[in-house]
């Protein structure tokens, strides 16, 4: 369900500009081709991105709606301008995936749409374990670079990507036994409207990865839910991508491995899947897509509390050179 807002007056459009401290408009036409091509994406950032009076993105015809498109200037389409209470912050004019992508990033960062900083004990190089590593291999979650995450289809109640990458243990460990408990903090993820989750980690550094270690505690969830979220069952991986992917492209992509996780793979005792990859095709790695396809049960909703990435570390990259979403222009 798209979260974007449809201006249908100027006095609503004036209203969501006092009410949300942060407003992305998005002027279109229904003519427009370059309009349409870049929608897709701008739809993405809006499901990702939106926050109930803090962060609103909205579409303006620039046809029905004139006198808003005359008073800030609007005169090529598409033209996407940010407002940070009620005041322009920033703009992007044309069909540009990659400007659109890092200007709304940028003022995501700055309002700090993940929710959640992070409390691990990372100065004696300590990082919690939910499982054994593998014989000639090392936890390699360091190198993730974690401003570079991106996570599609997140309950924003809950915490955002940097969370799975964090280095303490989860809370839902924390209150584990204890029956009526709810964890002091939600630093975990959990999917919105369906089980379907897509997840892009860049690397810091070429990478030979070995195991992935995913963490799913649905136990640890408060009283007051309608129903406790699945652990994933059905994994697609992809490597060395761009960008995230969108929900549509990953089905017409071939996924380099996919994975299949029973009530069998998790340990009871951490709640973690051991997840052995083909080591062979994950060499040179630079960045990963986890694309969580199918939940195991009934609900509708799917968790993941912490994510290890097992392996070798290669040479360092340059980051100014990774690319960001929409590169392809969807």
């Amino acid at each position: 369900m798209s979260k974007t807002v449809h201006i249908g007056s100027s006095s609503q459009f004036t209203d969501l500009l006092q009410k949300s401290q942060i407003v992305i408009a998005d002027f279109y036409a229904d003519w427009c081709g370059p309009c349409k091509t870049i929608s897709p994406l701008y739809e993405q950032l809006s499901a990702q991105y939106s926050r109930p009076l803090k962060v609103t993105f909205v579409k303006v015809d620039t046809q029905r709606q004139q006198e808003i498109s005359q008073k800030y200037g609007v005169t090529a389409l598409p033209t996407f301008i940010i407002f940070k209470n009620t005041k322009e912050l920033a703009s992007c004019r044309g069909a540009e995936p990659r400007k659109l992508s890092e200007m709304v990033k940028k003022v995501a960062a700055e309002v700090n749409l993940e929710g959640f900083e992070g409390t691990g004990d990372r100065n004696n190089g300590s990082r919690w374990l939910g499982s054994d590593l593998p014989r000639g291999y090392t936890d390699v979650t360091d190198e993730v670079d974690i401003q570079g995450l991106d996570l599609l289809n997140a309950n924003s109640e809950f915490a955002g990507a940097r969370a799975l990458f964090d280095g303490s243990q989860p809370s839902g460990l924390v209150d584990k036994g204890k029956s009526n408990a709810q964890p002091i903090k939600k630093d975990w993820v959990e999917s919105d409207t369906d089980e379907q989750v897509m997840l892009f980690i860049p690397f810091r550094a070429t990478l030979k990865v070995h195991t992935l270690q995913i963490t799913s505690l649905p136990r640890g969830i408060s009283n007051d839910q309608e129903e406790s979220p699945m652990r994933p069952k059905s994994i697609q991986i992809y490597s060395n991508r761009p960008h995230v992917l969108g929900f549509e492209e990953a089905e017409d992509i071939p996924a380099l491995q996919k994975i299949s996780l029973g009530p069998e793979d998790w340990d009871q005792k951490t709640g973690t899947a051991k997840v052995e990859l083909r080591f062979v095709k994950f060499q040179n790695v630079t960045s990963l897509v986890l694309f969580v396809v199918e939940g195991d049960g009934d609900a509708d909703k799917v968790r993941i509390d912490r994510i290890r990435i097992i392996g070798e570390t290669g040479e360092k990259r340059d980051l100014g050179k990774l690319e960001k979403v929409g590169e392809n222009g969807d």
